[in-house]
């Protein structure tokens, strides 16, 4: 599924806006349809993408809309520096030793790390995307710090956490 919940988007928008200025780089990994960009595009100009599955690309039209756009598994991704990193509905797709070594990479590279993720969310192959499987189906609170311990809870409810750098 490229879409997201939309439990505390405005938050996040709020939340990154009030640190941020509008020249900050901003690496998005998952973009899917887009709902960061379309969330922050409006604010920041300097947002890239990471996306998996080309299908998305094109058919959400992702080149039109971030400044550049990585196809490629964020696994094999090799970046630079950016301000903001987010993982809008990502590592619950990768297994965790795989999501530990992609968080840790990226907070070596940025200012701020948004993650977000689903808790206890079983999904399969959707619209033929193997990508979607989730690995992780057992998130939690209380699981997400005990695998992610540099990471801090910022909003929840009982469907979806956001998370940040310690």
């Amino acid at each position: 599924m490229a879409r997201s919940y939309e439990y505390f988007k405005e938050d996040i928008k709020k939340y990154l806006i009030d640190r941020f200025d509008l020249k900050s780089t901003i690496l998005d990994v998952g973009a899917g349809e887009g709902t960061y960009y379309n969330l922050l595009g409006d604010y920041f100009k300097n947002i890239d993408a990471v996306e998996v599955f080309k299908p998305n690309i094109d058919n959400f039209r992702l080149n039109q809309k971030y400044r550049n756009v990585y196809w490629v598994n964020i696994k094999d991704f090799k970046y630079s520096k950016y301000d903001i990193i987010i993982f809008g509905d990502v590592i619950e797709h990768l297994d965790i030793k795989d999501a530990q070594k992609v968080l840790e990479y990226a907070l070596k590279r940025c200012k701020e790390i948004i993650v977000a993720v689903p808790y206890q969310l079983k999904q399969g192959i959707e619209e033929d995307n193997v990508y979607e499987i989730h690995k992780q189906d057992d998130l939690t609170p209380e699981i997400m710090q005990e695998r992610y311990p540099y990471l801090k809870l910022l909003y929840s409810n009982k469907e979806y956490g956001y998370y940040t750098k310690k």
